[in-house]
């Protein structure tokens, strides 16, 4: 699947996000029927060096592999995109410049100041020619909108070539208008639903991280017009799991 026609196409995919740094976990979830798949570097302990086996996993069950960075930092968006990421997922992007930077830090010249070098994305040199095509015509770039500064600026940033689509970050938004965690507070949910609004006019696809496992809330959310979600992360559908098959046998 192209996941830039996708987005570009407004389709409703689902992903999911990877914490644990096995690539065992990154083969079942490739697995199970999932559009794409995110490698979480921002908030989990997985080095570089296993992100890279997860991405090479991904990738060649069939799924596209994203990166959510720790930060919007070139040197980590060249090793990811170098290691065969399909694209980036950029946090605490609050302004047009940010995503020109992310965008800069993913593209060769002149479109972008990556450097050159010669790894897996590039088939450790054999296939140079055929990266720089598949680069230009095929990596995805999504920005975090979870700042109310984000908010503010948020026609800006969306309307940016380049940017094919974004996430909203509910918590950390709360957090950034003194409601840590009051995710629900209506104002909170008018600064998304300003978000949501500006983007379908500009015709810019985007989601949410659904966190639970809750596949009430995932068709809720679809519904909703969001057509850019990951579905739950590989620690909570293990614990949901978990907890619910010891409550089964309790209650047997």
């Amino acid at each position: 699947m192209s996941l830039k026609k996708a987005l570009a196409d407004n389709r409703v995919t689902t992903g999911s996000w990877i914490t644990l740094g096995h690539p065992s976990i990154a083969e079942i979830m490739a697995r199970a029927g999932f559009d794409w798949l995110v490698v979480d570097l921002e908030h989990s302990m997985t080095t570089l060096e296993q992100a890279a086996e997860l991405i090479r996993t991904i990738t060649l069950a069939g799924l596209p592999a994203l990166v959510r960075l720790t930060s919007n930092h070139p040197d980590q968006i060249k090793r990811v995109m170098d290691a065969g990421a399909s694209g980036i997922i950029v946090p605490m992007v609050t302004s047009a410049d940010d995503a020109r930077q992310a965008l800069a830090s993913m593209y060769y010249p002149p479109r972008g100041n990556r450097g050159v070098g010669l790894a897996r994305a590039q088939g450790y040199g054999s296939d140079f020619s055929g990266y720089q095509e598949w680069l230009a015509n095929e990596a995805v770039c999504i920005v975090q909108i979870e700042h109310i500064g984000a908010v503010e600026n948020c026609e800006e940033i969306l309307s940016l070539e380049g940017v094919d689509g974004y996430f909203l970050g509910p918590y950390d938004l709360s957090a950034s208008m003194g409601l840590v965690g009051l995710t629900s507070h209506p104002d909170v949910v008018g600064a998304m639903n300003t978000v949501r609004e500006t983007a379908t006019r500009l015709g810019v696809p985007g989601g949410v991280h659904v966190v639970e496992p809750d596949r009430e809330l995932l068709a809720e959310t679809i519904g909703k017009g969001f057509t850019f979600n990951a579905y739950s992360l590989d620690t909570r559908m293990l614990d949901v799991m978990c907890r619910q098959g010891v409550a089964a046998a309790d209650n047997a």
